[in-house]
């Protein structure tokens, strides 16, 4: 679901990061108003969460792949403006150090996966779970939130993929981005995610919830997580990160997220492309230092580890970081 770059123009870009702004700043707000000091590290943990799930590529018969996000696991353990924030952060650094998704495309990947995802996630489960619930309603509830979540992320990605060629074409008529209009980047999109991808949120979710019910459970209702509820998730995300080799084992690239050098033989449209659009081929690239989530010099499995050490050791120290800056909230 990560849009590249130069899959969507440069207005289209600035426009999605414009609608971004307002929602960045009240959940800053929100997260410093309302989130304990203590409580504001934990959002590191959960991009960290987030981070390694995107690592985890799922595959589907026809030779793409996706994954799981956990945008709504987030909201529900932290609030979907902390899940916001979280996200975002994840998918910058993903951009910046891994060239995961666009620099320019920041803000629509942002719109989608740290906005839609998790706040329609966080009110589906929200509203079912009113009052006093059993752990098996609880659990349905962040099922059901994160399989509507991540479909709604990924229609929006569909729209903004869908909607270039009809704005933006060349003289001889070729789109200059996302080659595919509405009629083909909605059902490539959406077929994925209503079925396995979407399955491997509810999976995600679910079970990572269950396991903090289970391990952490104070951790949805107190105001500060000790060292000791903190424990199993950091040996949690550990497993995971030792795992995370098997996301090598999808072959196939993602829809909507092909090279330059591979888009001109897609067969999306029933035929092969057999061009590549002129943004594409001559549009903004940022040279990365983990390209892929590779290390140079080292098997592509033990580098995909590394890699994930990187970022989830990054995410967790920047917010470490910001809660021992973070004031103390007080009333008037």
């Amino acid at each position: 679901m990560h849009i590249p770059e130069n899959y969507l123009s440069p207005s289209t870009c600035a426009v999605m990061t414009a609608a971004m702004v307002p929602v960045w700043i009240h959940s800053v707000r929100k997260i410093r108003t309302d989130l304990p000091k203590e409580k504001v590290s934990m959002i590191g943990v959960g991009a960290a969460f987030s981070f390694v799930a995107m690592m985890f590529n799922v595959p589907l018969p026809g030779g793409t792949t996706g994954h799981a996000v956990g945008g709504t696991l987030i909201a529900i353990l932290l609030g979907p403006e902390a899940a916001c924030i979280a996200i975002s952060v994840a998918l910058l650094l993903q951009a910046l150090l891994f060239g995961d998704g666009g620099i320019l495309s920041f803000g629509a990947n942002c719109f989608n996966m740290a906005f839609v995802l998790p706040f329609l996630g966080y009110a589906i489960y929200h509203a079912l779970t009113k009052g006093e619930v059993s752990q098996k309603r609880r659990l349905s509830a962040a099922g059901l939130g994160s399989y509507a979540g991540i479909n709604a992320a990924a229609f929006c990605a569909a729209v903004e993929f869908g909607i270039q060629p009809a704005l933006f074409r060349d003289a001889a008529g070729q789109a200059l981005y996302c080659p595919y209009g509405l009629s083909i980047s909605i059902p490539a999109m959406m077929i994925g995610h209503l079925t396995i991808f979407g399955l491997a949120e509810i999976v995600f979710t679910a079970g990572v919830l269950a396991f903090v019910l289970r391990t952490s459970p104070a951790l949805l209702k107190a105001s500060s997580v000790s060292a000791a509820e903190r424990k199993p998730l950091y040996a949690l995300l550990s497993f995971l990160i030792v795992l995370v080799p098997l996301g090598l084992l999808a072959e196939g690239t993602a829809w909507g997220e092909w090279g330059a050098d591979e888009i001109a033989a897609d067969a999306s449209a029933g035929n092969a492309l057999g061009y590549t659009p002129a943004g594409m081929a001559h549009g903004f690239e940022l040279s990365t230092l983990f390209p892929d989530y590779t290390v140079s010099g080292l098997p592509e499995a033990f580098g995909y580890v590394v890699s994930a050490v990187i970022g989830v050791a990054l995410l967790i120290i920047f917010f470490r970081l910001a809660a021992s800056r973070k004031e103390p909230a007080y009333s008037k």
